[in-house]
């Protein structure tokens, strides 16, 4: 097995293997190109991510600078938005619903180091997928750990450390990341009164 075979496996592998490093250092090339255009040459950014990520949905924006490890392993959904700064450490599959919005400075994270020294020592490390719903609000400086899945419809609040499961349908804030309550029908009659009142 390869270390690549191992990354994508979930098992233990040396991510200073040579056919790692070289897809890391393209990825690297690319996106300083990618961050260093001018804010008008949204098509030319769009596609140069469409060469570099898994797979796009017709419609994505992704607002420079962003950085990935490997890019391959990004899947995003249709109508995506990231604000700035957005990491993704990809060594595993990153699989992003449609309809997802996410603020600025927030962290994707599959990869992990061993909590053993010595094992971490010797330069091993694992990575796990993070799973991504439908409809999804991730707010601002969020951090979504190894193996995480969030489901359809779910709100993430600023600052939250996300370190296991959510489900859909609720608000979950906090470090580490809890649900806090479900999202009801009272939560889209808000915004229509609020509409209503502010119209007349």
């Amino acid at each position: 097995m390869t270390e690549k075979e191992k990354m994508l496996n979930g098992k233990l592998y040396n991510s200073f293997d040579p056919q790692l490093l070289k897809e890391r250092q393209y990825a690297k090339e690319l996106l300083f190109d990618y961050n260093a255009l001018r804010p008008n040459e949204i098509e030319k950014r769009n596609d140069m991510l469409r060469t570099l990520l898994g797979k796009t949905g017709k419609t994505f924006f992704i607002e420079p600078p962003f950085r990935c490890d490997y890019g391959y392993n990004i899947s995003l959904g249709e109508n995506f938005y990231a604000n700035y700064n957005w990491i993704v450490l990809d060594c595993a599959p990153v699989t992003i619903g449609d309809n997802v919005l996410i603020a600025p400075g927030v962290g994707f994270y599959t990869a992990g180091h061993p909590i053993d020294c010595d094992v971490r020592n010797s330069g091993l490390e694992y990575a796990f997928p993070i799973a991504i719903g439908n409809n999804v609000w991730i707010g601002g400086n969020v951090v979504v750990n190894p193996g995480v899945t969030i489901g359809d419809n779910t709100v993430i609040g600023a600052g939250s450390i996300v370190t296991r499961d959510i489900p859909s349908n609720v608000v979950a804030v906090g470090n580490p990341c809890r649900v806090l309550r479900q999202i009801t029908d009272e939560d889209k009659q808000y915004y229509f009164k609020k509409l209503r009142i502010e119209s007349q």
